[in-house]
């Protein structure tokens, strides 16, 4: 007969053997860990200065303000900069944006860095929500910095923007396949890209981009890419649209080209070599619709 030490000692180590064999072994169904953010904010008129409204975070979501700079020029807008603290976006991650520009506001969104689509182990996509709301009068500029896409990233990104017939849209997504410079290139990768633009509730624009598979070999194909890896839509919805776009045309490489596709509405898609490339020709263009300088994170 053993000792009762003995015998306590050997039913933990039983115990903790069990235990650990579960800890080690979760079910199949278990899912990691994924980063989840929201930022809903505003912005209003108060006498003749945009402010801010509304702001309401969560998780991974962190929105900025920086004082504006009225005295060297630059735009009165309200500006908002957007910040993912998890670095960011990989499968099952899921981040929203909720903004309104307020009657006869000006507010401006951008990013504080290019973000970063990462290989994907999970089965759903990494999924950008953002909805965006002019009110009568009121002027939005959505112009967060480049997405680059790395090999085996899974993105599905939804943009979707209400506004006026008196309102004013400034929008530009540059999007950057593998960064050339690194001798990286995306052989596998799942995009899909919405923007939906309604005007007075009626359809106004509809954009749709998918790119599976091995991307950079669609991308070198001349009838979408040309071996470019790089790429940017923009567009202006705005009652003087028609007004910019011989200047805009005048700004763009023979890989650019710019319509005005309906009454009030121009658009323009931007092809280049890498993402300097593509910049080069961006900011001036920008700096041409928006009117004033680009925001200061665009030029760090």
């Amino acid at each position: 007969m053993q000792p009762i030490w003995k015998t306590f000692a050997n039913r933990l180590e039983s115990a903790i053997t069990a235990l650990a064999h579960i800890s080690c072994q979760p079910p199949k169904s278990a899912k990691q860990p994924r980063a989840i953010g929201t930022s809903k904010f505003g912005s209003k008129l108060r006498g003749e200065i945009t402010v801010l409204d509304d702001l309401r975070l969560s998780g991974s979501s962190r929105v900025l303000f920086p004082h504006a700079n009225f005295a060297r020029g630059r735009s009165a807008a309200l500006q908002a900069v957007l910040l993912n603290t998890a670095g960011g976006i990989t499968g099952g991650d899921r981040f929203e944006v909720n903004a309104t520009a307020a009657q006869n506001s000006h507010l401006t969104i951008t990013t504080q860095a290019a973000e970063r689509a990462y290989r994907s182990i999970d089965p759903e996509p990494g999924r950008l929500e953002s909805a965006l709301t002019l009110e009568e009068g009121a002027t939005l500029d959505w112009l967060p910095q480049e997405t680059i896409v790395f090999d085996g990233a899974s993105l599905d990104r939804n943009l979707t923007v209400d506004m006026t017939g008196t309102s004013r849209f400034l929008m530009v997504e540059p999007l950057i396949f593998g960064r050339t410079a690194m001798g990286e290139s995306v052989q596998s990768a799942d995009i899909f890209d919405r923007i939906t633009l309604r005007r007075n509730n009626s359809l106004l624009f509809a954009d749709r981009v998918k790119l599976s598979s091995n991307v950079q070999a669609h991308l070198n194909r001349p009838t979408i890419a040309g071996g470019g890896r790089a790429m940017a839509t923009v567009l202006l919805a705005a009652p003087d649209a028609e007004h910019h776009l011989d200047g805009l045309r005048a700004l763009l490489p023979s890989t650019g080209g710019a319509s005005l596709i309906r009454d009030g509405l121009l658009f323009a898609r931007i092809l280049a070599a890498d993402g300097h490339a593509l910049r080069q020709t961006l900011i001036p263009a920008l700096k041409l619709l928006h009117g004033a300088d680009l925001p200061r994170t665009w030029m760090l």
